[in-house]
């Protein structure tokens, strides 16, 4: 199969989809050629981080013979995207998906990765390759030219002695580590936060890391000083979990469910849920968009949504939320949200969820409550 005639099968769905966001990009293809050779030598020991919507697990196998491949994709919508294009395609069955872990690269030879935004998260996909991959293997990181930087060879160098740059094409360029120096995880990175009486545990790819961004730290502090009443509450893209254990510390009776669509933010708020000795009382779900919560089931949602797919602004990302606010909540309950005071969102509040109140509002941040109709 021609590259092309693989690639213009592949959908973005169900992620947000819009003209100037693509299933496939430059740095697919450009990982693809660079491993070509690599997935020929040894097919059956290829693993695949990352995949944003299946493009090089699938690229692996109808391109390079690749079997048996192992993925890990920190976003839940990219597992479903890859599900309906191997269907697509004709080449579901041909991977497997695993958690970050041991399992998913003990013995690789090739690893592919689309580089994630932040260097914890490199840092940690780094380690776990180090510790249990071939010590032959080849660690291949790609991604557009302009978010790439020399802290990044320098958090790939510690956990391999081997790390270069390859030249660019079509604005991307790899990352080549090889060489493996196994060690011990840095994760989960705990911290404790006095002022907020509880300790924030977090995993390479969560945002914000073990701290306490400053939306989420407003949010909080405006539900406490009016914590509305609510026998069930959901934190909607949870993160490390701040808003949920918040909430559970603040109302004792108060039934909990954190979800995110990321594996690194699930395992990080769990690891914060268990912190602050809350594992009876909050519940950690890895769902897109609260698929898994019924309709009309929540008092109150909590939600502190991004405003970037990736590395583009978008407001479809905090919309879906939005939707999904509206679908959990029973007629009367209420969505508590904190987004950027330049963004339109309250607009988008009342139209999907209903009336929209300011409860404060700065040059940095709003904080609304909807409810729902």
């Amino acid at each position: 199969m021609a590259p092309d005639e693989l690639f213009a099968q592949l959908r973005r769905e169900p992620d947000v989809d819009a003209p100037e966001l693509v299933a496939v990009d430059a740095t697919d293809r450009l990982l693809l050629d660079e491993a070509a050779e690599l997935i020929g030598q040894h097919p059956d020991g290829v693993v695949v981080l990352d995949d944003s919507h299946g493009a090089l697990t699938l690229g692996a196998v109808a391109l390079h013979g690749a079997t048996g491949v192992r993925v890990h994709q920190d976003l839940l919508v990219g597992e479903l995207a890859l599900a309906g294009n191997a269907e697509r395609t004709g080449h579901a069955g041909t991977y497997r998906s695993l958690p970050l872990g041991a399992e998913l690269v003990r013995g690789a030879r090739v690893v592919l990765a689309q580089a994630p935004k932040g260097l914890d998260a490199l840092r940690e996909l780094a380690e776990v390759v180090a510790a249990d991959a071939d010590p032959d293997v080849t660690f291949l990181v790609g991604g557009r030219v302009k978010h790439m930087t020399h802290a990044m060879n320098d958090v790939l160098a510690e956990s391999f002695s081997d790390v270069h740059a390859t030249r660019g094409r079509q604005k991307s360029r790899l990352l080549v580590a090889r060489g493996p120096k196994p060690g011990t995880s840095s994760f989960p990175v705990c911290r404790e936060h006095p002022d907020l009486g509880l300790t924030v545990c977090a995993h390479g790819a969560a945002f914000a890391g073990a701290k306490v961004d400053r939306g989420t730290r407003a949010l909080l502090r405006s539900l406490l000083g009016a914590v509305p009443d609510a026998a069930t509450a959901l934190d909607l893209g949870c993160g490390t979990g701040v808003l949920a254990v918040g909430l559970a510390m603040a109302r004792p009776g108060l039934s909990v469910i954190a979800s995110d669509q990321s594996a690194a933010a699930c395992a990080s708020a769990a690891a914060t849920v268990a912190a602050n000795g809350l594992a009876e009382r909050v519940t950690v779900a890895r769902d897109d968009a609260a698929a898994g919560v019924p309709d009309g089931s929540v008092d109150l949602v909590v939600c502190n949504p991004p405003f970037h797919l990736g590395v583009a602004v978008h407001a479809a990302a905090a919309e879906r939320l939005f939707a999904a606010a509206a679908r959990v909540l029973r007629p009367g309950g209420e969505l508590w949200c904190v987004y950027n005071s330049h963004l339109p969102h309250r607009d988008a509040l009342r139209r999907i969820v209903g009336p929209t109140r300011q409860v404060t509002r700065d040059p940095t941040f709003t904080i609304t409550a909807s409810t729902r109709r």
